[in-house]
């Protein structure tokens, strides 16, 4: 065995590694690859997941209680047999300690990420990477702190595979509820003044010219997870202009409570709920990196981005995917 079978920095990432880390993993390290701003971090492999079911016997414990498991995933009445289902199983995945040299090769990437970022304990994400998009399937753990933190919320994100929504899929395909392989990104966070999604396709209208922004202050969950209305953004792609602009009255956002430690939805002060988070250049940015990574994969793309506190402030992207429409787009000149 050798240690890239588990275990890879994302600067090492592209996206021929995606059966081997997941889209997501894969997709961040194309980009870093290609130049954008990515954070720093590492992911760990397909494999990994395998060793740690198998190699501390949670596969066979997950087996053994499936062998009198029976639900109809059709009928509604039968969803609290899988809620309770994955309530036992994911308890069932996170008594379990990583097998020794994972345990070894987390800690020493790890410690090296610490060291780059110059952060004796970074604060890191971990996010679930399938080899198939399933956008939120699977849960991401957002400024986890410290080495043990780190790997119990990495053993987090593998139990995530046995959730209730992803018990009830995996069923309703006929595929097997024992075993479903996902990568892990640990990724430096961002330190986000505002942060959100963009569309390089307009995704009401299908529009390839136009592309779309939503955000909203703090960190990205309060957008994707659907928790606030948030300010958009039209912008047109090829004069680079903002062709309509909303701001929505944004009560709440998500940030680190420095006081718990934790992510929390937070109220957001009055003088900020009915500004942009947003100023224009920013929102041009934010385009003009969209049209970027739209070209370097030569599809439309579902983007997470996220512009830092810091001064100058940066722009990072968290995630890219292919964005999906009910309609099929093509895009011109390539």
């Amino acid at each position: 065995m050798k240690p890239t079978d588990f275990i890879l920095r994302i600067s090492e990432l592209g996206k021929e590694h995606v059966d081997i880390v997941g889209k997501k993993c894969a997709n961040l390290g194309e980009l870093a690859k290609a130049g954008f701003r990515v954070p720093p971090g590492f992911a760990l492999t397909l494999k990994a997941y395998d060793e740690f079911m198998k190699r501390t016997g949670a596969l066979e414990e997950i087996q053994s209680q499936l062998k009198t498991f029976k639900a109809d995933p059709q009928n509604p009445q039968d969803l609290t047999k899988f809620k309770g289902l994955s309530k036992s199983v994911r308890e069932i995945v996170e008594s379990k300690t990583m097998p020794e040299y994972i345990n070894d090769l987390v800690t020493s990437y790890y410690r090296e990420l610490c060291e780059k970022t110059g952060i004796e304990s970074v604060s890191v994400a971990t996010r679930s990477a399938g080899p198939v998009s399933h956008p939120g399937q699977y849960e991401t753990y957002l400024h986890v702190k410290g080495l043990s933190q780190v790997k119990k919320h990495i053993t987090k994100v593998w139990a995530s595979s046995f959730n209730t929504r992803s018990l009830v899929a995996r069923a309703r395909k006929g595929l097997p509820l024992d075993y479903d392989p996902i990568g892990v990104a640990v990724i430096e966070m961002v330190n986000a003044k505002a942060a959100g999604i963009m569309f390089t396709a307009c995704p009401n209208t299908a529009d390839k010219s136009k592309i779309f922004i939503e955000g909203n202050w703090g960190l990205g969950e309060s957008v994707v997870g659907g928790n606030v209305s948030p300010d958009s953004w039209v912008v047109d792609k090829y004069s680079s202009k903002i062709v309509d602009s909303r701001a929505s009255v944004k009560e709440y956002e998500c940030r680190l409570n420095p006081d718990t430690g934790k992510v929390e939805i937070c109220k957001v002060s009055e003088e900020k709920k009915q500004v942009f988070c947003l100023s224009d250049e920013e929102v041009i940015a934010i385009a003009n990196l969209g049209t970027q990574i739209e070209k370097h994969f030569k599809v439309a793309q579902d983007i997470e981005w996220a512009v830092s506190e810091e001064i100058p402030s940066d722009l990072f992207v968290l995630q890219t995917r292919p964005e999906k429409f009910n309609i099929s787009i093509k895009i011109s000149g390539f």
